[in-house]
């Protein structure tokens, strides 16, 4: 921000032009019960390329491009070329780098910084942040990486992922509000199902519940069914969390005993046919709002000629955050990190977030549930940090 900031009002209205049509990266207002204004996608594909001036201030996207997760990575790339040319900005310059090549990710970092780029969009896995994080913190240049853990942000580090702790959070706090208040949770052995375990023991605290059970399973189907008769034994529980992928919560939900209201994680917004399983259907979970992504993949799709992976919004959403922050950003000089705190937030494809004092991204969730032919919305994601 520069030292006169701006009113509420400009902030909540950042309008770029892409081919005659506006599209907004909008600040958030937390006073007052306004919404955020949405992204307007453009109707048809902006034509032509990035130019290759090199009088802009450069941005690097760290990807993975080969190897198991390239298909997502280079999916995330193309939605950040994508925003660059949605928002018509001439002042910045976006280069897409290999995080699976040579290397690995520190060396994708380091050429990276000496071809002058002064904010790094990414890399996608925790371990890849942890990697090269050291070496954007050496030269002074923030990472906004696409990880969805929450262990890897801070010190100059920002996550954008979808965390399990503000879904869980979210979905346990609508099961207690509508009178569950015992407990129960299978979780999976690792780093995902410890996060997820630290965050249910949190939320039924915090809300005032309690946790009667949580057990641990291998991802096996014996595993899952196993660790499911073992709560069985537990005794009667309210609800019950499957903190894990859909694949996995379909095997899980039909050995849990009748009764108790199912609830699932953020992992299950990927999955659009959990309603074949009779058992889920009527179990709740929390996720990002899809109207913005359905208008993004819209766009996506005209122009590269199939679907974007989910997590490609970030992409976008990542650039559009640069190229907002692009008019207090002179020309070769340290990104203005600073833009990054703005307590107002953002609005984006993945509706509105800011970051925290972590370098957490906070989200407003949406709580779905499952139903035979897809998924219905029971409680709506807040339209601003205010309500």
């Amino acid at each position: 921000m520069t030292a006169s900031p701006p009113s509420s009002q400009a902030r909540r209205r950042f309008l770029f032009a892409a081919g005659g049509v506006a599209l907004a990266l909008a600040g958030c207002q937390t006073r007052g019960p306004a919404p955020v204004r949405s992204i307007q996608l453009p109707p048809s594909p902006v034509v032509g390329g990035v130019q290759t001036n090199e009088l802009r201030n450069r941005v690097a996207v760290i990807v993975p491009l080969t190897g198991s997760d390239a298909a997502v990575g280079q999916s995330i790339a193309n939605a950040a070329n994508l925003a660059l040319l949605d928002s018509g900005d001439k002042t910045l310059r976006v280069t897409i780098y290999n995080s699976a090549g040579a290397g690995g990710a520190v060396a994708a970092t380091k050429k990276a910084l000496g071809e002058g780029s002064r904010l790094i969009l990414g890399p996608l896995l925790a371990e890849e942040v942890r990697e090269a994080a050291p070496v954007a913190r050496q030269a002074g240049v923030p990472v906004v990486a696409f990880s969805n853990d929450e262990g890897v942000a801070g010190n100059g580090v920002y996550i954008l992922g979808f965390t399990p702790n503000q879904s869980i959070a979210r979905v346990v706090s609508l099961a207690r509000q509508r009178g569950a208040t015992k407990f129960a949770a299978l979780v999976p052995t690792g780093l995902y199902g410890q996060r997820a375990a630290q965050a249910m023991l949190g939320a039924v605290q915090e809300a005032g519940g309690r946790m009667i059970a949580l057990q641990t399973f291998n991802r096996t189907a014996a595993g899952v069914r196993t660790a499911a008769a073992s709560l069985n034994a537990k005794g009667a529980v309210d609800a019950v969390l499957i903190a894990d992928a859909g694949r996995i919560a379909v095997v899980a939900a039909p050995a849990i005993k009748t009764g108790p209201q199912l609830l699932g994680t953020e992992l299950w917004a990927s999955d659009s046919g959990l309603g074949v399983t009779p058992a889920l259907r009527g179990a709740w979970y929390a996720a990002v709002p899809d109207d913005r992504f359905t208008q993004f993949a819209a766009r996506y799709r005209t122009r590269h000629g199939k679907a974007p992976y989910r997590l490609s919004s970030l992409g976008y959403d990542a650039v559009l955050l640069a190229v907002r922050s692009a008019r207090d950003w002179p020309l070769g000089g340290r990104f203005p990190a600073r833009a990054l705190a703005d307590h107002e937030g953002f609005a984006g494809v993945d509706g509105i977030f800011r970051f925290d004092r972590r370098g957490v991204a906070q989200r407003a969730l949406e709580v779905r549930r499952v139903t035979a032919s897809g998924t219905t919305t029971i409680s709506p994601a807040a339209k601003s940090f205010g309500e």
